[in-house]
């Protein structure tokens, strides 16, 4: 498995937003769910209409069980990601239990490989070099959540990562953004 980079750059993030939902409102939904819950993609590509939508209307809340760990999960849903949620939803017939990220071909779950390449394609279309994969949503929030100023414990705690050191390397924090705190502090 090749080791993949968050998107950092905001502009960047807004460029894809904008080029999803102009191109598929499901791509569109899988991007911005993506990159505000750090879901891993095999948790994101699995759920249900269910999961996120209740009589026609999206939950406050995303209530799970993580493939790879087997642990609960219980997180909120971001707003941006209920408004890109229930614009898709718009676009379904509504059948509770059918996948939320339906396949056109054969109308099961999205596929893993299908995912990579419509987040690859989306990344190379507006410029960005480095290595994007599924893995590119997931990273996304926890650089993000890091540069806005929450503590490496707690995304750890939500990545269920062993240690600081692991979420660090895991989310892209470099050698560059460690050379920034001794460039900028100056004392």
């Amino acid at each position: 498995m090749e080791f993949v980079q968050p998107i950092r750059d905001i502009k960047q993030i807004e460029t894809i937003k904008k080029l999803l939902k102009q191109q598929n409102l499901r791509d569109y939904c899988l991007f911005v769910l993506g990159i505000n819950s750090g879901l891993r993609i095999s948790d994101l590509l699995k759920l249900r209409i269910s999961d996120v939508s209740e009589k026609g209307k999206v939950k406050d809340r995303i209530r799970l069980r993580e493939k790879k760990t087997n642990k609960f999960k219980d997180f909120p849903i971001s707003e941006n990601a209920k408004r890109a949620i229930k614009e898709y939803l718009q676009t379904r017939t509504i059948d509770e239990n059918e996948p939320l990220f339906i396949s056109r071909k054969n109308k099961g779950f999205l596929m893993r490989q299908r995912a990579y390449w419509i987040l690859n394609e989306a990344a190379r279309s507006i410029g960005i070099k480095e290595k994007i994969g599924t893995h590119t949503l997931r990273k996304t929030f926890g650089y993000h959540a890091y540069k806005n100023g929450y503590d490496i414990e707690i995304i750890q705690k939500l990545f269920n990562h062993s240690s600081p050191s692991i979420t660090l390397r895991y989310i892209g924090i470099t050698q560059d953004n460690l050379d920034d705190v001794y460039l900028s502090l100056d004392l």
